[in-house]
């Protein structure tokens, strides 16, 4: 390639589309292994396709600047929602959940199929535009990100309690709800957060793979969080590199967020790999030591 990563990040719009993904990823770090330990990978991907509709109907209303309110209106009902159902318990709630989730996603591909130029909105809408944020929507994610992981580490010794030990928990006097409801809030922030840049397809990756990826890498629980923030921020740095430079040198017309993302899987994958080579070889060590 011609353009160095250094001389591609330089650039002010790829500057802002990096630091966007910065911000993303630091978010998703804290917020992903709420997500992960508490295994609500399926709420979170309710939650992004829940926010579409506020998505539209807040661009209807207020053009661009009604995307943010719109969004958050929908993370926030769908969170409550979502974790009410969560709390039924059993096959019934994913069922339901399931169900809300694909209808409110069809709910919003009607509501945006009855504007003119649809087809660009929606593809706006579920792929992101990353390489135009500008400096007021940058700042916008900054703060909704700052809230979600605030939420987080003001209830941070709580969340990881319910993870573990939920009749502990209970028996200690907390709240179950509130904490569940926090963990929602704050998972609904991040994915208004995501929702712009990255649109509603994409952010659900970043949700979920970045912790699942630190997971499988390490079990020390000091590393989950630093691991699952530079997944991202290296999958960002090189999908941002080559989409730009194969758009510029070889004519191709190459979405950022869509590259970033499969870089996500990759890395998903690789740490598939050496997490099995890895048990695999702990257990030859044991059998040779056994023998």
């Amino acid at each position: 390639m011609d353009i160095s990563i250094l001389d591609a990040l330089q650039l002010p719009f790829m500057a802002r589309a990096f630091a966007t993904i910065a911000v993303l990823a630091v978010a998703a770090g804290v917020v992903g292994l709420g997500i992960s330990f508490r295994e609500m990978e399926f709420v979170s991907d309710g939650m992004v396709h829940a926010v579409f509709p506020g998505l539209v109907i807040g661009a209807a209303l207020g053009g661009s600047a009604g995307l943010l309110p719109g969004a958050v209106v929908a993370a926030l009902a769908a969170a409550v929602i979502f974790t009410l159902l969560d709390r039924r318990g059993g096959a019934g709630s994913d069922a339901a959940i399931a169900v809300g989730l694909t209808g409110l996603f069809s709910l919003g591909v009607v509501l945006v199929s009855k504007q003119q130029g649809y087809a660009a909105q929606l593809q706006d809408l579920l792929f992101g535009h990353l390489l135009t944020v500008t400096s007021a929507q940058l700042w916008q994610i900054v703060v909704v990100a700052v809230v979600a992981i605030g939420i987080m580490l003001f209830t941070w010794r709580a969340q990881m309690f319910r993870a573990f030990d939920l009749g502990g928990f209970e028996a200690a006097g907390f709240k179950v709800l509130r904490t569940d409801l926090a963990l929602a809030i704050a998972t609904a922030l991040l994915v208004v957060a995501g929702v712009q840049a990255l649109g509603v397809l994409m952010v659900v990756a970043l949700l979920t793979v970045p912790m699942a990826v630190s997971r499988l890498l390490t079990k020390r629980l000091g590393l989950l969080v630093p691991l699952a923030i530079a997944v991202p921020l290296v999958a960002g740095a090189l999908g941002l590199w080559w989409s730009f430079a194969w758009s510029v040198s070889g004519d191709l017309s190459v979405s950022p967020g869509a590259l970033v993302v499969l870089l996500l899987v990759a890395a998903y994958l690789l740490a598939v790999a050496v997490s099995a080579m890895v048990r695999k070889g702990s257990k030859r060590t044991k059998d040779g030591v056994a023998a």
